[in-house]
């Protein structure tokens, strides 16, 4: 009861619409939490024990899962991470091989979604593959419905990763290559669930001559105007932003922001996932918005050690994920990330609003 209490709580406060006069607060100016591979369900235990048996230190790294988008977005938590795997034809990864390692395992795709042409969301190819969200457009469908139910909401950041490597051991899935028009694709599936509910690259480029420029000189929308929206950045290898920006320079057309070096043209929204770098304060003073980690490979949770979590919330860094707003299930650590006081995963930025005092360093 006290738990069901406490998450009532965090809805009240953290989902609806930020108040007390910040409405004309550029949303560059707020510092949020978030989660890393947000649909990732647990591998099922038998096939994680096979594997673990095989490689116990690449097991360590992925024993984590999270609840639903929705029940994440219910709790507050401002970023959701999302990895895209392109299936122009359909049935690519309709049958993960690690379904054939362990046997009698739970369904995985019971209603044939994996067969169909569109983007697949998972995480590893044959091994890690349940997913609150097999297909992108049902996770785009989830982030519509909940935002639909909640117009007020403060903007929701989506990290967005094609997924194209080619995988170490070649008995696995090779995924397939993303390519101008899947990109492309990739866009139109975003405007297709979401609508005019998006913060573009255009939006924020407004009258400037560049994406960059427009960064600089604080042309971000305000708090007020970005209620109900999502932005979505794009975690890119440099051959996927190069396909991207093609025939786009500034971002113009496009929906995604990219992960791009100060000095581009698309420059905006940066991914810097050591929160101890000290670039991420300067970038953050300078306009740009940035994606840093408070935890990954659940060291920091098994080590119960919040130093990268504290370091991100004095870097400025405007988004910080972790894989642990709830304590861990799958082994004993009270490691948890969230803001000390007010509001858990929302408030103003400490290195880039004057008289914020910066005492969030978590429970």
């Amino acid at each position: 009861m006290k738990i069901l209490l406490s998450i009532f709580l965090v809805l009240i406060l953290s989902v609806y619409k930020w108040s007390d006069g910040n409405d004309d607060l550029p949303m560059n100016k707020i510092q949020i939490i978030g989660s890393h591979n947000s649909y990732k369900e647990a591998i099922d235990p038998a096939l994680f024990k096979a594997f673990q048996l095989q490689n116990p230190d690449a097991a360590e790294k992925i024993d984590y899962e999270h609840i639903a988008l929705t029940d994440q977005l219910n709790m507050g938590l401002l970023n959701l991470e999302i990895d895209v795997y392109a299936d122009s034809k359909g049935g690519k990864y309709a049958h993960p091989k690690g379904l054939d390692w362990v046997k009698n395992q739970p369904p995985f795709d019971p209603d044939g979604e994996m067969k169909k042409p569109g983007f697949k969301v998972f995480h590893i190819v044959d091994l890690d593959f349940r997913s609150h969200c097999l297909t992108f457009k049902d996770g785009l469908k989830q982030l519509k419905t909940w935002s639909d139910a909640h117009p007020d909401h403060n903007p929701v950041f989506i990290t967005l990763e094609p997924k194209d490597g080619e995988p170490k051991d070649p008995k696995l899935t090779v995924p397939e290559k993303f390519t101008t028009q899947t990109l492309d694709e990739l866009d139109q599936d975003i405007r297709d669930g979401l609508g005019s509910s998006l913060i573009t690259p255009d939006m924020v480029r407004g009258k400037y001559a560049t994406l960059e420029s427009a960064v600089l000189h604080g042309n971000w929308p305000t708090l007020k105007n970005a209620r109900g929206k999502f932005i979505f950045v794009m975690d890119n290898t440099k051959e996927d932003r190069t396909l991207y920006i093609q025939g786009h320079p500034s971002l113009k057309g496009r929906v995604l922001f990219t992960n791009s070096e100060p000095g581009s043209p698309e420059a905006a929204m940066m991914i810097l996932n050591n929160p101890k770098n000290p670039e991420i304060k300067d970038l953050v003073k300078k306009g740009y918005i940035i994606r840093t980690r408070a935890d990954s490979d659940t060291e920091q949770a098994r080590a119960n050690d919040k130093s990268d979590f504290i370091a991100a919330c004095n870097s400025g860094a405007q988004i910080i994920t972790t894989d642990y707003y709830l304590k861990s299930t799958h082994f004993k650590s009270d490691y948890v990330v969230n803001f000390a006081s007010g509001n858990k995963y929302f408030r103003l930025n400490p290195v880039n609003n004057s008289n914020v005092a910066n005492n969030a360093t978590g429970n």
